[in-house]
């Protein structure tokens, strides 16, 4: 585990007891567009008025952003209606743009966060700097990756830091642009309790209609704020036109969001909890002691499977236990999803096992220990 020498978020940010709320448009696309924005999402509590200034775009010919010419439409957008400004930076001279005209939040992009040669270059752009900078999490689901970028801008002297979780470019998503893989969120937490997250609804669903309920489960978690993108004319935006909300949509959302508490100091609760806590813990040993006796038989096959010269990978055994596994799953009121996850992870170190024991040298006759 890392030492991340960071700020409190209520340092850097003045928000506390409450979600912090980052919000904007994708791209800044006039100044007309983001006083709009900016005059809009005012009665919202937006804490940072955000709009891309330089856009990576996948394609040359998309929409790649205004560029510098933008910065003070942002920074006068945020001054007129009492917001601070946020913006995303990919190099060194974006760092020096910004901070030139004053933009006060800066955060690294997906596709940055992925080359650690990028994030050294705007670690040193950033040495000596006093501005907040927010990581947001690589395209690959790779934790080392993320938090080596948090390194570098520590390494610095930037304290006031935070993350961005914007989810994963994963394979064979129907539902989500960038599925949120929370699992490497909550271990990111673990690792880092005192580094705040931010979490991007926009860029994990890739539709607005789906943001309220990413937003709500990642406060659920737990999470330190949202960022959200927000324009005046969402079907007409330059970019990523069908993951914006209007200001007033935004206002809806956040209303209807749920913060919840960490705990509660009711005796009643803490009692209930620690009794239904003790019966997973007796759950789970009994869990274990189930998939030690279930790897001793996977030993026992391997062994019979090797004095008879048989792969240890049957795909066809391997196809019709999943089937089986997965219909029980849900006969029990289990999710399809979840057992086959869970069979996938045991399935994979049976399959492990059964191929070191099988290219064991022998060294002696004899059943094999249990």
């Amino acid at each position: 585990m890392s030492s991340i020498d960071s700020l409190p978020m209520a340092r850097w940010s003045g928000v506390e007891g409450r979600p912090l709320i980052i919000a904007g448009p994708c791209s800044a696309e006039s100044e007309a567009q983001m006083m709009e924005s900016a005059r809009r999402l005012q009665g919202v509590h937006v804490d940072y008025l955000r709009a891309g200034i330089w856009k990576a775009r996948t394609r040359p010919a998309s929409f790649e952003g205004i560029g510098d010419s933008a910065l003070p439409w942002l920074v006068r957008a945020g001054k007129e209606y009492g917001m601070k400004t946020a913006t995303e930076v990919a190099t060194a001279a974006h760092v020096e743009a910004a901070l030139h005209h004053g933009v006060d939040l800066l955060w690294i992009g997906a596709r940055t966060t992925v080359n650690p040669f990028s994030v050294q270059a705007l670690s040193d752009a950033l040495r000596g700097v006093d501005v907040p900078v927010l990581v947001k999490n690589p395209t690959s689901p790779d934790l080392g990756l993320w938090i080596g970028a948090l390194e570098r801008i520590n390494r610095a002297g930037v304290r006031a830091l935070g993350v961005i979780h914007r989810g994963f470019g994963v394979a064979a998503s129907r539902r989500f642009r960038n599925p949120p893989m929370w699992e490497l969120a909550i271990e990111f937490r673990r690792q880092h309790p005192d580094i705040p997250i931010v979490t991007d609804p926009s860029h994990i669903t890739g539709s607005r209609m789906l943001i309220q309920d990413i937003a709500q489960q990642a406060l659920d978690l737990g999470v330190d704020g949202l960022m959200i993108e927000a324009h005046p004319n969402p079907d007409q935006a330059w970019s990523d036109a069908a993951q914006q909300v209007t200001p007033e949509r935004l206002g809806e959302i956040l209303h209807h969001l749920k913060v919840r508490r960490e705990t509660s100091g009711d005796a009643g609760f803490l009692a209930t909890l620690e009794a239904l806590r003790e019966r997973i813990d007796r759950i789970d040993h009994d869990l274990l002691d189930v998939l030690a006796m279930r790897m001793r038989v996977v030993e026992e096959i391997a062994d019979c499977k090797r004095e008879n010269n048989v792969s240890s990978l049957q795909l066809s055994r391997w196809a019709a236990l999943l089937d089986d596994r997965v219909a029980r799953a849900e006969h029990l009121g289990l999710s399809a999803e979840y057992a086959r996850a869970v069979y996938e992870i045991i399935h994979r170190e049976s399959v492990r096992r059964q191929s070191e024991i099988m290219n064991e040298e022998t060294t002696a006759p004899g059943p094999r220990d249990g």
